[in-house]
């Protein structure tokens, strides 16, 4: 690798700051692995910088004139209405206000907790978040004071005068880029209004416009997807070159799907251990900071002492990340990967025993249950093919699924002037086949590869 490729990787892997002063996002599926690979909160100098997914800054000075303290505003007691409503709220929001008491920047905790997702709002209390997300550390190295406010009965805040009119600026990611929902949107609108239009007005040249309104939205979708997965094999190799990898390696005599094996990973850079899940899903953990990962806890069954899981904790002493140990480190070369790992984190490791995993008869439950990162084993794990499939659809997991039958339905309305005798109704025709085909051909190759390789269990040579 040459030294300005490896100057590019390590200004977009880290930022400048002094160590462990760094804040990273929560968990991102594959489509957005740019946001958490670049997207950082940190410190320069007496400036807190917000970075986003292209690298492009957000600066806001620390002092006089600037931002002046924090405040962490915990989330309503109603949990449920929390999760359901405001789900980037569900640990509460750190306020930065300038010395006028005006908000400058909110940063919504749920949103840079790397194990967002995988930890519960019950087994994790909002005052831990500042540590576990490193914003408490982020703001004692800016020398910003932080104070604590209880959320009012009714979950709402209220929000100070800012003068200009203006709200205050949001450090939160975007599921899609918002091009993509403008296109969308306007693909729908566009073909109910066209085609309003044409049969109302009688005219013809309407409708290849609708059938054209309706082909945009699957098209959107397309270059969200394609772009994302050319971004991360083209990213992959150059800033993953020379970390140190590890693959799972489950027992010998149990089927795993070629999904597991290619796809999760555990990868230890310099500044960062990168977790992948069965599906794709990335997550950051620092290895410098108070919320650093600094050791490794395999823990063992009492009695017999069985290995039966491992836990990344920080250095104060909270588990980050759960991996099962049958499905990582069971197998022939288990052991030889279980000491590389601790090599290269160059960190200490214990054994812990758990309480006993005996459940009573006719119940069925994993070890894990009832651990807070029952969901992480769950996703560290292979997945039955059809949570695998439901997991890794774009349709069930990020647009909707209900689309995949309306859009191809909507576009039946004008399927049949493939057939016609006008070049309006025959464009109109082949609008609405390459809307079909761009709806159901990705998700249909998807399913078939699924059942029949990427989620079909083997057994292990």
């Amino acid at each position: 690798m040459s030294g300005q490729m490896k100057a590019e990787q390590r200004a977009t892997e880290e930022a400048p700051g002094r160590p462990g002063a760094l804040v990273r996002p929560r968990r991102m599926r594959p489509h957005n692995a740019d946001v958490v690979r670049q997207a950082r909160l940190y410190a320069d100098g007496k400036t807190l910088v917000v970075r986003d997914r292209r690298l492009r800054e957000r600066r806001y000075p620390v002092g006089a004139g600037g931002i002046r303290r924090a405040v962490f505003v915990q989330p309503p007691p109603d949990a449920w209405e929390t999760v359901t409503r405001r789900p980037a709220e569900r640990w509460g929001v750190l306020v930065f206000e300038n010395e006028d008491g005006r908000d400058v920047l909110s940063v919504p905790l749920a949103e840079w907790l790397p194990e967002a997702g995988v930890v519960g709002i019950l087994h994790l209390k909002p005052a831990k978040c500042l540590d576990r997300t490193g914003l408490r550390e982020l703001a004692a190295a800016l020398g910003i004071p932080v104070e604590e406010k209880p959320c009012s009965v009714s979950g709402e805040r209220e929000l100070p005068e800012t003068g200009s009119g203006q709200a205050p600026d949001r450090a939160v990611h975007r599921e899609l880029p918002l091009w993509h929902s403008w296109i969308r949107g306007l693909g729908f609108f566009g073909w109910l209004v066209a085609l309003v239009v044409a049969f109302a007005a009688d005219l013809d040249w309407c409708l290849p416009v609708a059938a054209g309104a309706l082909f945009v939205v699957p098209a959107a979708d397309s270059v969200v997807r394609v772009g994302a997965w050319w971004r991360n094999l083209r990213d992959d190799d150059r800033r993953f070159a020379e970390a140190v990898v590890i693959t799972p390696d489950p027992l010998a005599e149990e089927g795993v799907a070629p999904r597991f094996r290619r796809t999760a990973s555990v990868r230890v850079l310099p500044g960062a251990v990168v977790l992948t899940d069965t599906v794709g899903q990335e997550r950051w953990l620092g290895r410098d900071g108070a919320h650093g990962i600094a050791r490794l806890v395999r823990l063992v069954s009492a009695g017999d002492r069985q290995p039966l899981g491992v836990e990344f904790r920080d250095r104060s002493g909270e588990a980050r990340a759960l991996l099962p140990w049958r499905h990582w480190f069971a197998g022939p070369q288990g052991r030889d990967r279980w000491e590389e790992m601790i090599s290269a984190l160059s960190v200490s490791a214990a054994d812990e025993e758990v309480r006993s995993t005996r459940q009573p008869a006719g119940v069925t439950k994993l070890w894990w249950n009832g651990h807070p990162l029952a969901a992480d084993a769950r996703m560290m794990s292979p997945l039955p093919s059809k949570d695998a499939r439901a997991e890794t659809s774009w349709h069930s997991s990020v647009v909707g699924g209900n689309e995949l039958l309306l859009v191809p339905l909507f576009s039946l309305l004008l399927l049949a002037g493939l057939f016609g005798d006008t070049l309006t109704a025959r464009l109109a025709g082949l609008f609405s086949v390459l809307t079909i085909v761009a709806e159901w051909a990705p998700a249909a190759a998807k399913s078939l590869f699924s059942r029949f390789h990427y989620d079909k269990p083997y057994k292990n040579a």
